[in-house]
């Protein structure tokens, strides 16, 4: 039998792939993280499915659930938010399973920087402002940032910026990167992106700490810093140009 992890994406239940929702469907187990998988998906679970929320688990108990429905022949549906590939904690649950010689797939989600950007409607990269998105965090009680990864070394790039489970140290975030980027740059906060309670604040780095203290925001929020959030007058792409020649449309004039 097989663990399934399921990138169950942002937040939305329309979020999911069709194979993370056929998957669900035919699991007689689903280990969901409750505090942040929408209870719609659980209506995708087989009638008489034994259902699991490890918001409140350790490690352990959540292995312990994966073999006793291995040992049962039962396939498990392991939900998680987002997508697996970050910030997922799937990395050390594998890791358990191989040792427990327990077979796993892996499908991806949406993730959260990809809802967000949908939610304002920005391409975050663009023609000679931005061509690289850096995904990152600053240390919480869970885990440390490796030395060289900091807000800073990243701000020397000048690329744009998904800051993740930062809110709650928003002047900071502010004061290490405004040295990079100025005050007056382009700034987003997207509160449970997808979420029905969804919000956003567009702000500057210089005007951002006192707007997220004023909508009393703490968690769930992705920071996103960068020019391309704001520009408007970048050069287009050659890409489309009727000027362009390419594989599949050869000979252009």
């Amino acid at each position: 039998m097989t663990v399934h992890f399921i990138g169950a994406g942002p937040g939305a239940a329309d979020l999911i792939t069709l194979r993370g929702r056929d998957l669900i469907a035919r699991s007689p187990v689903c280990l969901f993280a409750g505090s942040l998988i929408p209870r719609e998906m659980l209506a995708w679970c087989p009638p008489g499915a034994r259902i699991v929320d490890t918001a409140p688990l350790d490690l352990d108990a959540i292995l312990a659930e994966m073999a006793a429905a291995t040992a049962a022949g039962q396939d498990v549906a392991r939900l998680h938010s987002g997508d697996l590939s970050v910030w997922s904690a799937m990395g050390e649950q594998l890791r358990r399973l191989d040792a427990a010689g327990i077979p796993y797939t892996v499908t991806p989600g949406v993730p959260a920087f990809a809802a967000a950007a949908a939610t304002l409607a920005r391409e975050l990269t663009l023609p000679e402002v931005a061509q690289s998105v850096v995904l990152t965090r600053t240390s919480g009680r869970a885990s440390a940032m490796p030395p060289g990864e900091t807000l800073a070394a990243f701000g020397a790039t000048g690329a744009t910026l998904a800051i993740h489970l930062s809110i709650h140290v928003v002047d900071r975030v502010v004061a290490e990167l405004t040295p990079f980027y100025g005050a007056g740059c382009p700034v987003a906060v997207v509160f449970r992106a997808s979420w029905p309670d969804e919000r956003v604040i567009r702000a500057t780095l210089g005007t951002l700490a006192a707007e997220v203290a004023a909508a009393r925001l703490e968690r769930t929020a992705l920071i996103l810093v960068g020019s391309a959030l704001a520009s408007h007058d970048f050069r287009e792409s050659a890409l489309y140009s009727a000027g362009y020649d390419r594989r599949f449309r050869p000979g252009a004039p």
